[in-house]
Parts: structure tokens; sequence; C-alpha cells
């Protein structure tokens, strides 16, 4: 595949010699424009030109877009004024021209590195975008893999799937590192506004590969001083805090509610309620455990509206008195004992309901007891899912309504924040994405249609809920023609519009054909992207794993707060863990565990998994 990217670029060459990497960027009544700059020799750099396509435009630099020039010949045009735009970093040197022409960055993936006796390496089978600076050393590992196998003898086949075999994971991981700087370079101009330290920050950690803790080892007065910037910012912070205390510590503040710490976890649908959807024991403790373990707000799991709204038989909800009680029991445990906030997410499963329990079978229909669903269209989400009846505008009125009377329960049970889960192919999300809503009312066709309902909802709840409020969305769909990045920043400008304040950015899960890329913080992007374009804050979830994942994001603001969801299935206390990891006692611990704080359990080397089954 060649996906040809959006940014233009030229190289040039100059004779003033840079000593080391350089990034300069100049900033245009028509946005930004950048130089990739590094020395080739003594007597000379070369010097990248890079800016968006609108920027390009508006500074008549598009005049030769049409003209063919001959080979080896430059766009003189383009050299004279690129050298105006850096006169000032140039000190009187030149650019020069070696071919240089406006182009566009294609990223080459090959599904098959070999055929017969031909094979495949460098740039022919993987591009890297020239901001990680790393195609030559790809393509020299690539003939030194290739050699290495050759120069073992047997038949030529088994050498060539031997070399992909072995360079394919380390290509795959560096294309991923790559993609990550070149899209946060196309998005740079959202960046504009940032305070020098923090633009900083983020332009170092933007392939994800260097981190808040590798620039701590690599250039520890560096660091100190991001620390100082940090705790001196403006980053929702409601207190004065030291530069001493570690990011994802600082406290959070949303209307009036005040978090500890920018730890949340996330929700996570436990499918183990009765046919009632009243929470019972074990959402106590699963919830409470969470709150102990120090996380500064802890999220339900999506707590369905209606019977008819429920995903699988073992749903929580909040239509009846006795779910309201129950919940209260836990919200109230939340507050006595611990210092965590609770957050109540609110959904509708829509096409993805009456289905089995996760373990039984992941969006499997139920064998029997079928109920019937409903969605914007008659489009099930599976080829052998229930087909769901087309939504009426009855229908809406009484889902909005429950939408409505489940909040003021909620706000009855005392929760500190609500949740509105507009992602994931539930109800709201299939009125979203133009894969799943194909009305042809005033409900569907173009996306200020398609968000109509969402924003009803939302506007229905926020005049009944004065406290914080959040909407999960999903980012993107992950599938060409679906709803992607453009259109997640139209909603959260539309959800900021009518009175959300903070978007919980998430991906996916709307359709069987997506193809989402996976990795770490593969979700953060979209995140990033809704913070800084909206002037809304984020929470960011999805491959968010680590202490050093969490000060990466809060650090260069693509974030506001981590929500960590897998890692608290294993690890309750994953807050407080960290706290005794990063030496930090200014946060709370239940005085009952004090004196396990020096009882952290010892590093174990992996047992081999069949030792225990002898």
């Amino acid at each position: 595949s060649i996906d040809e990217r959006v940014n233009k670029y030229m190289w040039f060459g100059t004779t003033k010699v840079f000593d080391r990497f350089h990034f300069i960027f100049e900033d245009t009544p028509a946005g930004m424009v950048w130089a990739h700059i590094y020395p080739y020799s003594d007597e000379g750099s070369t010097f990248i030109v890079e800016m968006a396509p609108g920027t390009w435009r508006e500074l008549g630099l598009d005049a030769t877009e049409h003209e063919s020039f001959p080979p080896g010949v430059s766009d003189e045009l383009a050299l004279a004024r690129c050298q105006e735009l850096f006169a000032g970093h140039l000190d009187g040197h030149p650019l020069v021209g070696n071919n240089s022409k406006w182009l566009v960055f294609p990223t080459i993936k090959c599904e098959r590195w070999h055929h017969g006796n031909v094979v495949l390496m460098g740039d022919a089978i993987h591009t890297a975008h020239y901001s990680v600076g790393s195609g030559t050393k790809l393509a020299m590992e690539d003939a030194i893999s290739l050699a290495g196998h050759l120069a073992r003898g047997g038949p030529i086949e088994e050498a060539f799937a031997a070399y992909e075999a072995d360079r394919r994971p380390a290509v795959d991981s560096l294309q991923r590192a790559a993609k990550a700087s070149l899209e946060w370079f196309e998005g740079a101009d959202r960046y504009r506004h940032m305070e020098p330290e923090q633009f900083a920050f983020s332009l170092l950690t933007r392939s994800q590969r260097v981190t808040y803790d590798n620039l701590r080892l690599r250039d520890p007065g560096y660091m100190e001083a991001v620390d100082r910037w940090y705790a001196a910012s403006d980053h929702g912070c409601p207190v004065e805090v030291g530069p001493e205390v570690p990011p994802m510590f600082h406290p959070f503040q949303l209307r009036d509610l005040v978090l500890e710490n920018r730890i949340v976890v996330s929700p996570m649908d436990q499918y183990s309620a009765g046919e009632d959807g009243v929470p019972n024991e074990w959402h106590l403790v699963h919830l409470g455990s969470r709150a102990v373990g120090g996380a500064g707000l802890v999220m339900t799991e999506m707590v369905c509206v209606t019977p008819q709204g429920r995903i699988s038989p073992g749903d929580t909800g909040m239509w009846s008195d006795e779910q309201e009680v129950a919940w209260k029991r836990i919200v109230d445990f939340v507050h006595t004992h611990t210092k965590a906030k609770i957050g109540l997410q609110l959904g509708h499963s829509g096409r993805k309901g009456s289905t089995k329990r996760m373990w039984e079978g992941d969006t499997d229909p139920l064998d029997e007891g079928n109920w019937e669903i409903i969605a914007p269209s008659p489009i099930p989400y599976r080829p052998d899912s229930q087909v769901p009846r087309e939504m009426t505008r009855r229908d809406m009125d009484e889902v909005r309504d429950a939408f409505v009377a489940a909040a003021e329960r909620g706000k009855r049970a005392g929760f500190d924040l609500l949740e509105l889960h507009y992602a994931h192919g539930y109800l709201m999300s299939s009125f979203l994405t133009p894969l799943a809503n194909r009305r042809t009312d005033g409900y569907g066709g173009s996306l200020e249609n398609r968000m109509r309902y969402p924003l009803e909802v939302v506007d229905a709840v926020r005049d009944v809920w004065d406290g914080p409020l959040s909407v999960r969305i999903s980012a993107t769909d992950w599938v060409p023609g679906g709803f992607d990045g453009d259109d997640a920043v139209a909603l959260a400008r539309a959800l900021k519009e009518h009175g959300v304040d903070i978007v919980d950015v998430s991906t996916g899960q709307t359709s069987i054909d997506a193809r989402p890329e996976y990795g770490r913080l593969y979700q953060t992007p979209f995140s990033d992207r809704i913070r800084h374009e909206v002037g809304i804050p984020t929470m960011t979830v999805g491959g968010v794993s680590s202490i050093d994942d969490v000060h990466n994001i809060l650090v260069a603001g693509r974030a506001d707060l981590c929500l960590l969801a897998r890692p608290h299935l294993v690890d309750p206390y994953w807050t407080l863990n960290a706290a005794i990891d990063l030496g930090y006692t200014g946060h709370h611990f239940p005085k009952q565990y004090l004196s396990g704080l020096n009882a952290r359990r010892r590093p174990q080397e992996p047992i081999p998994p069949d030792v225990f089954r002898r």
C-alpha cells in the first residue's frame, strides 16, 4: 500500500553547518513553516522545509504546482521563498537546490517482501518519515539480515522467508513510531498556542519512543526545568503544587469537582448483575477496591437506562428504585472510606444488545430469551446478529426521557460525575456513524443530522444534571467512509457548545469491518487533537499502562486525565503502587494499609508455564 500524506515538503542543502539535528519553526500569518536540519558533512547540512497544504497555498508556493521541471532542475521560486522565510537562521548562507521540488511523503508498506527469486529491501518495501531519520538504517539492517540468512545456505525461498520474519516486527514498530511523528507534524499548527516549554516537550515525545523518563535519563537538567514549568502552568490544577509533585498526582478540577490525581479507573462492564439489573456485592468490591487503590476517579460500567438497553442479561441498570438504592450504597462506601470520586456512565446498547456475557461469546446473540432491540436503522451489528427495529420519534422520546430519569437517580445516589456513553457502537454511537445510520429523515445523512438526536439527549440531561458532564466518543470507526477524526472534532465542538465539560476519547468497536491500529497509547492522538483544536478538557484511554505513559500524556498536553482499564483489573492499587514506585509520600494512603508500605512483593523470575501442569 502507498499512503500519500498531505503535508508539502522540499529537500535543500545549505552551506551552513548545523552541529546537530535541529528543528526550526517559523510562524507566519498563513500558519507555521518548519525545517528539519542535520549536518551531512563538515561543509554543509541537509535542510528540509515542510508545511501544511493550506499554508503552502496561502504563501503562494503553489504557483509552480502545475509546472513540469526536468530532472535535476529545482523549483527556484520555492527555493528563494524558503530562503527568505529562514534567513534569520542561515546567517547569510544560501539554500542549495538539488532536484528540489515540492513533494508529499508516501508511507509504503508491503504485504509480501519476496516472490520467486526476487526480494525487496529498504524503501521498496517500507518507508519511515524523515522526521525520525531511520530510512537508511532500516535499509542497512535489511541488507545485513538478508545477507546473514543467505549465507547459511539452503533453499533461497526459506532464506527470504526467514529474512522477512526476522525484520518485519522491528520494521512495523519503527513505522508506527514514524507515523506518530509524521502525524504530529501534520497537526503542528494546532500547537501554535502552546508555551515554548510544552511545545518542545510535545515535539520531543511525538513518536512515543522518547518519553518523560527517557528524557530524564538523557538530560536531568532539562526535565527539572520541565517539571518546574508544568507545576506553575495552567493545566486544570486548582491548588498550588511544587515541581517535586509528579504530574500524575496534580489535582484536577471540573466545575466544583476536584480530583486528587489524574488517574481514572476506566468503565469496564462486569456482566455480573442479575436479570433485575441491580448492582451487587461484586460491584461494591470491584469499584470499592479500586477507589481504595488510590485512583482519583472511579467510573462505573455502562449502566443501562432501560431493560431493553442492556447489552446482556448481566448488565446493571438505573431504571428502578432498587437499583438506585444499591448504587447509593456503593457511592457512600467510596465517599466514606476513600478520597476517590465516583462517576456514573449511562448508556443504551442499541443494536449491540440482547447478547451473551463477554466470556460466553463477545457480541454473540443469546441462544434464547432475546428481547427486541432498536437502532437508528435496521442494520445488524454482525451478519448473525438480531436485526434491530428502526427507531420512531416516539422511541427517541422514550429513550431520551430514560436518560433523564437515570441522570436524576444518579444525582440522588450521590455520584460526582456523569458520563454519557456515545462510543463503541451502542445506541448513540450508532446515530453518529454513517455505517449504522442510514436514516432519510432529519436524523440521518449529514454529520449535523446524525448528531441531532445525541445532542438532544445531552441537552435534556444537562437540564437536570448540574455537575460535571462527560461524553465518551469513538473518535474514528477505523473504517474508510466511516466516522473519522474530522467528525470527532466537529462532534466535540458541538458537545462543548451544549454544556459538556470533558470528552472521554476512545475509538472503534462500531463495525466488524474495523481495522484498528493498535499499539501503546494508540488512541491518545485523537484526544490530543480534540483537546487543542476544540479547547475542551479530554480523557484518554487505550494502551495506557505505565507511570511514564501517564506523565508523557499529561506534560505534553495530550489529555487532562488518563484512563486505565486492564491494568486496574490485575492491580486495583495501581495508583498507590505508583506513588511507592516514585517515592512520593504526598498521596493519601489508607491508614489500614500503612504497615504494607515497605512490604512490596519481590521480583520473581517467570516460571515456565508447564511447571504447574506436571
